[in-house]
């Protein structure tokens, strides 16, 4: 029998990221959108899906894709990066920026994928610490800069799975660290167009930032898996070396240039969730929890009269499924809600006032 190959030391380290998809009546564990996109959208990529010549290759460039959202954004199609989700735009960029010898810096709690794919990609994770309440601290940060110079840093505003928004200053502070030795700052901004504000702003081609979103959240496209980046021309041109040819297909193209077109729609689905989000909020005040702020389509609080994992699986009993991140280093005893419709947050609700008497 032939001696069985065996992958790198630290691919074998490695533990796949998983989140517990069950069969349950309310699901409100991985910040999907609880609304569909409108039916108008769902006819136009219908008629738009029989006009694939599904025998093609699609554009390579995925031009009129980036055309679209370049539009949208007030940038060039030659600032526009787009991908297979925004977890294939970390990748990309690390495949570029990272690497052997690199390193990219992560400041925790925060989206686990980021370190996930910087130890997958080779590249090594500096690991910074956020405030008590979740806060970056900003002398905290450029002091870990001016130590470890680390190639890529990346920020996520708002952050999952604190709900914290960077604040611009801030923002413009760790990119004008980083740029004193050539670091490129990443902000993801997944959840960005739930808050306030936004570092797309702040772009510039002499500026060494970039901005990572995605059709999954806020346009209620997660099941077609698209994400882009707003980027420096110059960034733009070496993520499109790494990238696979052809590595976007015609249908995620088409469906997000459609998905655009109907702007309008989306934003009054996002004003929906925030106006739920805060009414969500109000109702944990008054429970023995402790809920943090939150700028994105979900809540993180942690239970004070229960053990967050005894609760976690009593909402389960009441078909009701929250992310449970009880045992996640900084948010320990945690769980997340993701905001839901108005009857499905209605449901959580009493499911936890249940869970916490």
């Amino acid at each position: 029998m032939a001696e069985r190959p065996t992958s790198r030391p630290d691919v074998v380290a490695l533990e796949g990221y998983h989140s517990p998809q069950m069969d349950v009546e309310v699901r409100l564990n991985t910040n999907e959108s609880p609304l569909p996109p409108p039916a108008e959208f769902d006819e136009a990529l219908a008629e738009a899906t029989r006009a694939i010549g599904w025998n093609r290759y699609p554009d390579r460039g995925a031009g009129r894709l980036r055309a679209a959202l370049a539009e949208r954004y007030g940038v060039g199609a030659d600032q526009v990066f787009a991908a297979n989700g925004s977890n294939e735009v970390i990748q990309s960029l690390l495949l570029a920026y990272g690497g052997s010898g690199r390193s990219v810096a992560v400041f925790e709690p925060t989206y686990a994928m980021y370190a996930q794919i910087a130890r997958s990609t080779g590249t090594r994770v500096v690991r910074g610490r956020r405030e008590p309440n979740f806060a970056l601290d900003p002398t905290t940060v450029t002091d870990l800069l001016d130590a470890e110079r680390p190639n890529l840093v990346v920020l996520c505003s708002p952050n999952n799975p604190t709900g914290t928004l960077e604040p611009r200053n801030l923002v413009s502070e760790v990119v004008e660290a980083a740029g004193s030795y050539g670091g490129l700052v990443v902000v993801d901004e997944a959840y960005g167009q739930f808050a306030p504000h936004s570092a797309v702003d702040l772009l510039d081609d002499d500026r060494n930032l970039v901005v990572s979103r995605t059709f999954s959240k806020t346009w209620a496209m997660a099941g077609a898996r698209i994400g882009y980046l707003l980027a420096p021309s110059w960034c733009v041109a070496e993520l499109e070396k790494v990238a696979l040819p052809y590595h976007l297909d015609a249908f995620k193209q088409v469906a997000g240039e459609l998905a655009l077109a109907h702007g309008p729609a989306m934003d009054q689905r996002i004003s929906v969730l925030v106006s739920e989000r805060e009414r969500m909020a109000t109702a944990l005040e008054a429970l023995p929890v402790t809920a943090w702020p939150s700028a994105a389509n979900f809540i993180l609080f942690r239970p004070e009269a229960r053990p967050g994992r005894e609760v976690w699986q009593d909402l389960v009993d009441r078909s009701v499924l929250v992310r449970d991140f009880t045992t996640m280093e900084g948010v320990e005893g945690c769980l997340r809600v993701t905001i839901g419709t108005g009857d499905e947050n209605d449901r959580f609700l009493k499911a936890l006032r249940e869970a916490l008497s």
